[in-house]
């Protein structure tokens, strides 16, 4: 099934990136694969595994947030919401996320090759991802209706492709659609 995309490990080398080498050391300590939707559920920390529990990732959503706060993507405030103060991150360089809204409004539109396969691999991803994370009609939202409508009609008939079918036509993207699988299971 979609679902059971095993993660295998192809290399330990160090990428530089914390979360990433983590991550590396957490797959490689395992004694048998796991599927993609098993370690996206450990290193996002939704689930509560008491076998599983020293592959989780720590605080992964701070430490995410950290990174970009470093890199001026995001900032950090403090709300107060009646009872509590939250700290929250909300977006401080607005022209990074137009550059990349604008990109996924142009891959859906102007350059849009109605073939995974011959997609960049990076737009492709990036489409995944707003999916999984329900922010694609905010993605689009500022578009004419008639173009709301083609680039929505568009990435539907891209997510509703078979994920196994997808992966196996198209080296390199493997991960992409068992991501994919993973958010429509």
């Amino acid at each position: 099934s979609p679902c059971s995309f095993q993660v295998l490990l192809k290399s330990d080398a160090p990428t530089g990136d914390v979360l990433l080498d983590e991550t590396l050391r957490h797959i490689k300590a395992t004694e048998t694969a796991e599927t993609v939707q098993t370690w996206i559920e450990l290193l996002t920390g939704e689930t509560w595994n008491p076998f599983k529990l020293q592959y989780q990732l720590r605080n992964v959503r701070e430490r995410l947030a950290k990174a970009l706060v470093e890199k001026g993507i995001l900032t950090t405030e403090k709300q107060n919401f009646l009872l509590f103060d939250m700290t929250t991150h909300p977006v401080s360089n607005a022209s990074e996320k137009q550059r990349l809204v604008k990109k996924l409004q142009e891959s859906v539109l102007e350059r849009w090759v109605n073939d995974p396969q011959r997609m960049e691999r990076r737009t492709l991803a990036l489409l995944v991802l707003a999916h999984a994370s329900d922010v694609l009609e905010n993605v689009f939202a500022s578009l004419a209706d008639d173009k709301y409508d083609v680039a929505m009609n568009r990435t539907k008939d891209l997510l509703d492709m078979d994920p196994e079918v997808e992966a196996a036509k198209a080296k390199g993207t493997e991960m992409i659609w068992a991501v994919l699988a993973a958010f429509n299971k």
